[in-house]
């Protein structure tokens, strides 16, 4: 035996020195299979959802030209003040964002590519959003989020429609814990009664105001309302009510809305101090919020935004909308006790001996054009080995080829499975390599995969 030992503790002299490691970015998470197979499964419910109500999707670039969120979110907001990442593009200058959120996104496209020149539109859209703040449980710096948008349509009906999608989508993934709340902050010369009046009852109160509510007095009082503080907790309860400067129109368009979701048997609550922090907002505004996350209650968010298209430079065209938080969706998933998804394949081959490897990769590639999910062992080792990762990828069958099986063109097909799903169920037997797919595809639909 040699005096060296054969994995030493430190490097020898000269040798490279092994790299730092490098790890991602706070608040922007890998998602990991196990995790990725939720979502995958999010994915495909959320497609089947949207497609039941006539929504199509759109995909719209992570990259946005800055002006386009100063706009239309609002250049007094927290998004467009604190939390946007933006940066100058070298190449030419141009102000670019990686975009906090997606309407104004898909807004903007629908304008550019003419959408609404034959009517309204029905949309959804997935994917990241970005926004720099401190991460915690629900709040991340890159985040997902589901969004519907119906553009171009007025009256109640489609407000209650956008609400009603989101109680499907609960139904459809077995959530309870989640409630709706429901206001009206009316039209934009309402709204201006209401400053108005805020205004002067915090002018007057300017002494209880902390630093923030006194940076927003003048540039954006509804945004007081939804303070978190609760040493303003009372002044805001006895502020000015949005609801007392709502005109006829404002009033029977949200009594409109109300009615609808009582007539599907939608239960919700009426938030007078529910705001929403885009300025693009109108009329009705909603959450969805669960008291199973913490302090990041709020599930989904949205409402009506008629003003948005002509802020962003279109023909006026009401819309209304919302987006779903996926991160905090899938935390509710695994909470209602959703099992963790299992890697899972039909076949798993097992191989042994240089014949044997060439025939394995044919017969996989075989399997795989009959439809079959197949996994060919890869990497070496011994059969013991090879059937201990066959039992551990979820297969029904290993699929057993060795040098003899070549030479004969057949395989040895294995349940690793019984009808209950035990592991280990023992049964085989030996097939020619031509009848070996029709064999499978058999024995898989009498399983009942």
């Amino acid at each position: 035996m040699s005096e060296e030992a054969p994995f030493a503790s430190t490097p020898p002299a000269g040798a490279p020195k092994r790299a730092e490691r490098l790890t991602g970015v706070k608040g922007m998470n890998d998602l990991l299979p196990g995790d990725s197979e939720r979502w995958e499964r999010l994915e495909q419910v959320v497609a089947h959802w949207a497609r039941s109500y006539g929504y199509r999707q759109v995909r719209t670039p992570i990259v946005e030209h800055t002006a386009l969120f100063k706009r239309g979110i609002g250049e007094v907001t927290d998004i467009v003040e604190k939390e946007m990442y933006s940066f100058e593009d070298a190449l030419n200058g141009e102000h670019l964002t990686l975009r906090p959120e997606n309407t104004a996104g898909v807004v903007r496209a629908a304008i550019e590519h003419n959408l609404l020149y034959d009517g309204p539109k029905r949309l959804w859209y997935t994917g990241p959003m970005f926004r720099h703040e401190r991460p915690q449980r629900g709040r991340y710096r890159q985040f997902h989020q589901i969004g519907i948008e119906a553009l171009g349509f007025e009256g109640p009906d489609i407000d209650a429609e956008v609400i009603a999608m989101c109680q499907r989508l609960w139904d459809d993934l077995g959530l309870e814990d989640i409630r709706l709340e429901l206001n009206s902050i009316g039209d934009p010369a309402e709204r201006r009664g209401h400053r108005e009046a805020l205004i002067a009852y915090f002018e007057a109160r300017r002494d209880r105001l902390d630093a923030d509510a006194q940076r927003r007095l003048h540039s954006n009082p509804l945004r007081i309302l939804d303070t978190k503080n609760p040493a303003m907790q009372s002044l805001v309860e006895a502020a000015p009510k949005l609801a007392d400067f709502l005109g006829d129109a404002s009033r029977a368009h949200f009594e409109g809305v109300q009615a609808l979701l009582r007539a599907v048997g939608i239960p919700f609550r009426i938030n007078p101090r529910l705001v929403r922090g885009l300025d693009y907002y109108n009329r009705t505004v909603f959450e969805w919020v669960t008291d199973s996350l913490g302090a990041q209650g709020t599930v989904c968010g949205g409402g009506r935004y008629d003003p948005l298209v002509e802020m962003l430079g279109g023909r006026p065209a009401p819309s209304c909308g919302f987006a779903i938080g996926v991160e905090r969706l899938l935390e509710l998933m695994k909470a209602s006790g959703e099992p963790e998804p299992a890697p899972a394949c039909d076949v798993y081959v097992v191989h042994q001996g240089e014949a044997a490897r060439t025939v394995a990769f044919t017969v996989s590639e075989a399997l795989r054009s009959a439809g079959l999910d197949v996994v060919m062992h890869a990497g070496g080792g011994g059969f013991k080995t090879q059937f201990k990762r066959a039992d551990a990828s979820g297969a029904e069958f290993a699929v057993v080829i060795g040098d003899d099986e070549a030479v004969a063109r057949t395989a040895t097909v294995k349940a690793l499975r019984g009808a209950d799903g035990e592991r280990g169920a023992g049964r085989q037997e030996s097939v020619a390599l031509d009848a070996l797919p029709d064999y499978l595809v058999d024995a898989l639909v009498a399983t009942g995969d």
